[in-house]
């Protein structure tokens, strides 16, 4: 009887698999965005959901095939099936990670140097103690709705994927603007059209850790008898801002958004997680009206390196347990990491944090050489306790030096967003990603394992490791990534630069108007980015209001995106806009949005 079934089963999937083009036995799923992925059922399914419509005319390609964008992925239609019945029998999901990213950082920046001067600080102490280029900021048009409305947007139509293919969202944020409502609910009006309700996830939130717990949740969903066989969406955004003072300039702001599903180019390595959490009022926002943290910032430090100590710890003794259960007769050391990464408040913090897993690796060898190679000249540090030498000079200085070329070809190209844009908090060390993969070509990547560090004050902190795919051939998943952020210089590079006094302006704006009810904001919309959504207003009841800019301004970086040609049309929700070029020019249009009533 179990065996009829099973053929019964069968027949159905090789059916299904016939509608979509495809004949293999074991329904064969043709991802929007490159790989197969494989789905066993033991009898027919109640119905299949299509979660992808093709591009309408051959004239108005979607997003993904506009001539500036490399198009990230095929726009082909294909079929899915819905959830799996709960005594269904689906193979384990191979791969589970990153399909797909997008980064959104705002128009405006201000320099680092001239914020010196203006600041009356010795020349050098942003750009080289820091190691600051630029840091972009908000005005008061934009929040975290904005921001993460503006990234799920962008991934969405860039990738040409269908709000249908969602069946988890999930958002990691500190910058909370409502202590009940979450920006996942938000978001949610972008799904109206599609009809698609059926999305779990929600708000995660601990300093800069909230990404990196949502991204863990979506993997652990994917990998779970919860998972459907649709996507998980993530994103993690937030605006860091500081009263004025020497922490002013490790601000930030910008969003993260990543697609999490089985055969991904970025594949996390099951089983490796170093995970250390303790309690610490390091950094902490205990004033509700304020936008502002309380900062120890000697404490923060100590919490960081002595986190990521911790990790580091855990993750070599699971790794080299995997190693020796796989008979590989190797001790884990940081060379084993083709990249690292790491949260990066500020990046001159990040290089330490590299030379420190390095001080970590020399004092856990049983015999290193200390006559030549990359432990040369370290013999005077061989007794010293890691406890004791978070501000140990001398134990930096000659770190630092040793691990030079390391940082070089393992962790500077990382820092391309954080030096440009500054501390972004939660899409921080995605942030990082994205700029190792904006600079190298598939080719470079092909193969590799990336260390990722990420941490949270108060604090939470995880070092996990990704196996970046072999598979670099041409339209391989990996190569579309990577071309889908190959722009990401540019767009640093596109941005507005105002003088600090402009810059002191907007933050005393932003302070005096943060939370206020019954507001219109006050900041030019011109300034912002092409199909950038900002804030309205906020009413008497707080509810707030947000529109898009209009994409029909030349643009070429944002060109291609979800386009209105109507004149000041208000519609409830974007995906009502079917992606597509404009067949003419038109004036300024808008769509609305609220975080209330809608």
């Amino acid at each position: 009887m179990a065996k009829e079934t099973e053929r019964e089963g069968v027949r159905t999937c090789r059916e299904l698999g016939a509608r979509s083009g495809s004949t293999d036995p074991a329904l064969s799923l043709r991802s929007p965005v490159g790989p197969r992925f494989h789905l066993r059922q033991t009898f027919p399914p109640k119905h299949d959901v299509a979660i992808r419509r093709p591009c309408e005319r051959e004239d108005a390609p979607c997003a993904g095939h506009v001539s500036h964008f490399p198009p990230p992925f095929s726009c082909s239609p294909f079929r899915m099936p819905g959830s799996v019945p709960a005594n269904g029998v689906a193979t384990w999901p191979k791969d589970v990670g990153i399909i797909a990213m997008e980064v959104y950082i705002p128009s405006q920046y201000v320099e680092q140097s001239e914020l010196e001067t203006f600041d009356g600080v010795d020349a050098g102490k942003y750009t080289i103690g820091l190691g600051q280029a630029r840091m972009g900021f908000c005005t008061d048009r934009e929040d975290i709705n904005s921001l993460c409305l503006t990234v799920v947007q962008r991934l969405m139509e860039r990738n040409c994927l269908s709000y249908d293919s969602i069946g988890r969202l999930e958002v990691g944020t500190e910058t909370i603007i409502d202590k009940s409502k979450s920006v996942k609910t938000v978001l949610m009006q972008l799904f109206e059209e599609s009809g698609n309700t059926d999305v779990e996830g929600i708000d995660t939130t601990n300093a800069c850790y909230g990404g990196t717990a949502a991204l863990f949740n979506a993997v652990n969903w994917v990998e779970s008898s919860s998972w459907d066989g649709r996507y998980a969406l993530v994103v993690s955004g937030d605006i860091a801002v500081y009263a004025t003072g020497g922490a002013r300039p490790t601000g930030g702001a910008g969003a993260v958004a990543m697609l999490v599903g089985p055969n991904a180019p970025l594949a996390f390595d099951r089983g490796l997680r170093g995970t250390h959490m303790q309690h610490a009022y390091d950094f902490y926002k205990p004033d509700m009206v304020s936008e502002y943290p309380v900062v120890d910032g000697k404490l923060s430090i100590q919490c960081y390196l002595s986190a990521l100590d911790r990790c580091y710890a855990v993750y070599r003794n699971k790794i080299n347990a995997q190693w020796q259960r796989e008979g590989v007769d190797k001790r884990f050391n940081l060379e084993d990491f083709g990249y690292m990464i790491f949260h990066s408040p500020y990046c001159k913090l990040v290089q330490k944090s590299l030379a420190r897993l390095l001080l970590n690796d020399f004092l856990s060898h049983p015999n290193p050489n200390t006559d030549s190679g990359l432990y040369s000249g370290l013999e005077a540090f061989r007794d010293v306790k890691a406890e004791d030498t978070y501000f140990d000079r001398d134990v930096e200085k000659a770190f630092l030096k040793a691990s030079a070329q390391m940082f070089e070809q393992k962790t500077k190209a990382s820092l391309l967003v954080s030096n440009q844009n500054g501390n972004m908090y939660t899409p921080s060390v995605y942030g990082c990603l994205a700029s190792v993969l904006a600079q190298h070509t598939a080719q470079q990547l092909a193969g590799q394992r990336v260390g990722v560090f990420s941490y949270g004050s108060g604090f939470a902190a995880t070092l996990y490791s990704i196996r970046i795919t072999q598979d670099a051939t041409p339209d391989s998943a990996l190569e579309k990534l990577v071309a889908s952020l190959s722009d990401l210089q540019a767009r640093l590079d596109s941005r507005m630069k105002v003088s600090p006094a402009v810059f002191a302006e907007n933050m005393k704006l932003r302070e005096k108007t943060h939370h206020l009810a019954n507001y219109v904001p006050q900041s030019s919309v011109e300034e912002l980015f092409p199909g950038t959504w900002y804030l309205t207003r906020v009413d008497e009841k707080h509810r707030r209001q947000y529109s898009r800019r209009s994409l029909n301004d030349d643009a070429p970086l944002e060109a291609g995106l979800v386009t209105s040609t109507t004149t000041n049309e208000h519609i409830p929700s974007p995906a009502k806009k079917i992606p597509r070029m404009p067949a003419t020019t038109a004036g300024p249009a808008v769509v609305s949005m609220t975080n209330g009533d809608h």
